[in-house]
Order: C-alpha cells, then structure tokens, then sequence
C-alpha cells in the first residue's frame, strides 16, 4: 500500500510540475471547421461529457440548434430538429477536439477560435470568441435575430482585426498576462478586466500599424475587448486548456485533468483515468441574481469555463479579486476563507499564479480526487448563472457534487490496486 501511495505520489507531482511549467501562447485565430482537427462541417460541438442528440434539454439544446441555424444547416428550427435526430448532424464534446467551451460551448465551423499553444510541452488547445455583453447569448441558450448578428459580427468584423494585429507579433504569452492580472484585482474566471487591458497593451503597437487603412474598424475591435471583462475569459480558458491538457494522461496521478457541466450534471476526468467522465448529480450554487430574477429561474445548459480552477485560477484565487463580492456575492472575509480551505485538496502552491491578500502565496493547484474524497473540502468554482427561458441571470460559486470524486477514486482503486 505504502508503494502504491508513493507512486500516486511521484506522479502526482509530475502532474504538478507540468501544471506549473507550462507555457500557453496565442499564435493564431483561425476558423474552427479550418483548424480543429476532425471538425466536419455537419458538426456542432457543445459542453460536457457527449450525449446523445435526445439527451439534451432546455437551454443546452435550445442552443445547439441555434448553432444549426447560425450554420445554415438548417433553414429553419424543425428542420434542425429533424437532421439531429436522424444523425445527419453531428454533436461532439469540446474537450474531445481540444476545445473548450463556456456554458453551452457552442462551436460551429465558421466560427473563429483563439489558437493557444503550450511551448513547453508542445499541445494546443482552442476557445471560441466571446459574443458580447448581452446576456442573451447563444452560450447561454439564446438565438435570435440579434444574437445572430452579434455573432456575425464578432466573425467578420472583430476577429479580423484581432488576427491581422497578432500576426505581426511572434505570439502572446498568456502566462505573463495573467500573473500580473492576479495582482490587480482578477480572478481570470468571473473577473478578467486587468487581464483584458494587459492583453490589449500587447496588440496596440499593431493595431495602430493597422490603423492607416482605416480607424474604425481599429475602434470596434478595441471597444469589443475593453467593453466587458468576459472577452479574455476565453483566452484564460483556452490558456487553462493547454495547461491541463499536458497533464493528462500520466500513468497513476490520481490530479483531475478537466472538470465540465452539461444539462444532465457534472463531470470530471483524471490525468491517470484515460478520457472516462465521472459523473454525477448537479453542483450546489450560491448565486446573486440579476434585478427582477428569482432562484426558480436557475437552470444548468453546460459549461467548461471550470477549466480555469482545474489550473489554479477562478475560485482557487478568489482572493485576489475583492470586488467579486459585488458581482456574485458574498463576503471577502469569505472568499479568502474558501480559498485557504483549497490547499487542502491540491498537490501544491503555483510558484507563478500568487495571491497578494495571501502574502502572494501561490494559488492551490491540482486538485486530487482523493484528498477531496478524505477531507471532504469541495471545489469552489466561480461561473455566470443561467436562466430557464435563456441568458445569463446572475453569477455565483457552485461546489461539484463529491460522488464525482469517489467515483473517480473507486476507479483508481480498481485499477491501480
């Protein structure tokens, strides 16, 4: 027993090691079905361990015909319908094409993806763009008219300048983004505002190259990185990807690798439990509500943005983002109290990400699914709330049900016995 301890151990901290040293860099943006490999043009991809097509409910399926329809694989919602059902639609998981996906994490094949490579261990990960400030988003459930042109809009006006801009550039290293964004007030999950004008920093010397053929484009796309702090949320995510991802699939580390909603509950997977989910029932949420909405309205359509506190950000730096407590809730005195209680179910402090109100103490990282399953510490995740008739109603902490984690932990057992 002793040895099987001291292996998990061993390849734990390699998981670790991984975690820290990784490097993500954005090199590209690219449309998904031109890039993604294996992204067919019938394809829509969503959030959460793959279900089938009638498995799907509420927001969650509103949104993938939603991403037909925005597709033109269908002329109207019926017969959307209609392909899903006899298959001539396909639905595939983000993370099995090496994306990810915030909430419904939807991704069609003209979108665009924020192409993220990690240089130190050569894997790349992607994330679709963010579509706006609106709370009707198709992400969360929503498509109509005006989601429909806001998507178009981010495809065909937004991201051209943004790819133009970094194809000048050599790339930029996410990392140092978001060290310093830890120390000015972000959390990289539900606050991402430091973050956004750091990113924004690295492009401007390009964008005013760009700017002798014509100032309003350049302006368009500034306003869409600096109007709302979710646009670089997708870039920690893609970020986060990368990272977690190099720590996959090491033989006996017992480290979550990824953790994801869908409609039916949640899931996680296992740096050394191949690609299984192991799911269970839905997470327990804490949530501060929009003006005019009620706790009834609250509904789950996916996620995966968790990506972010499966490397040591979102809840695993609350902390570092007081004014959080306005947006989701809650107390500081609180939020630092949940994050403290985190280093009890990680393998150890990362020696970049720190928490000034800490002492700039590294923040908890790789979570193991048997300190969790001994200590009974839960996971603090920071998410947006989704609403049942569509959009975003609020935003709060959600804590994933345990029975994931001892499931995971049979698994080990059986198989490492």
């Amino acid at each position: 027993m002793q040895y099987a301890s001291d292996r998990r151990a061993e390849a734990n901290g390699l998981a670790f090691e991984r975690l820290a040293k990784s490097d993500p860099v954005l090199v590209d943006v690219r449309p998904a079905g031109k890039f993604v490999r294996g992204f067919e043009p019938n394809t829509i991809l969503t959030s959460g361990p793959p279900m089938p097509w009638s498995n799907y409910t509420g927001g969650q399926r509103e949104a993938i015909i939603g991403g037909v329809l925005f597709e033109n694989l269908a002329k109207e919602r019926n017969e959307a319908i209609a392909k899903l059902d006899s298959g001539e639609i396909k639905l595939g998981g983000c993370h099995d094409f090496g994306c990810v996906g915030s909430l419904a994490g939807i991704y069609t094949a003209s979108m665009p993806v924020f192409v993220v490579e990690n240089r130190t261990f050569g894997n790349i990960a992607c994330c679709n763009i963010y579509e706006g400030s609106n709370p009707r988003r198709l992400n969360y459930g929503v498509y109509d008219e005006g989601v429909r042109d806001r998507l178009l809009v981010v495809r065909n006006e937004i991201v051209p300048v943004i790819a133009e801009a970094l194809r000048k550039s050599q790339g930029i290293a996410l990392k140092p983004i978001i060290k310093r964004a830890l120390g000015m007030g972000d959390e990289l999950h539900s606050r991402n505002t430091a973050a956004a004008l750091l990113f924004l920093r690295e492009l401007v010397p390009n964008f005013l190259a760009l700017a002798v053929s014509g100032s309003d484009r350049i302006v368009n796309a500034v306003k869409a990185m600096v109007d709302d702090q979710y646009f670089f949320l997708r870039l920690s995510m893609a970020a986060a990807k990368a990272t977690a991802d190099a720590a996959h699939g090491i033989e006996g580390s017992s480290v979550v690798s990824a953790m994801a909603f869908n409609c039916q509950g949640f899931a996680l997977r296992v740096s050394g439990l191949g690609d299984t989910w192991f799911e269970g029932p839905h997470a327990s949420v804490e949530a501060k509500l929009f003006e005019g909405h009620s706790e009834d309205e609250i509904t789950w359509m996916g996620g995966e943005s968790i990506i972010a506190e499966t490397v040591g950000l979102g809840g695993f730096a609350q902390a570092s983002a007081p004014s959080l407590q306005t947006y989701q809730g809650g107390s500081y005195e609180t939020m630092i109290a949940r994050n403290k209680e985190l280093y009890a179910i990680t393998v150890g402090e990362n020696p970049d990400y720190l928490i000034p109100a800490l002492g700039f103490r590294g923040t908890p990282t790789g979570i193991d699914i048997f300190k969790v399953v001994e200590s009974k510490v839960l996971p603090v995740l920071d998410v947006g709330i989704a609403g049942r008739g569509g959009g975003q109603i609020g935003a709060g902490v959600v804590r994933p049900p345990l029975a994931c984690f001892e499931a995971a932990a049979e698994a080990y057992q059986r198989r490492y016995s």
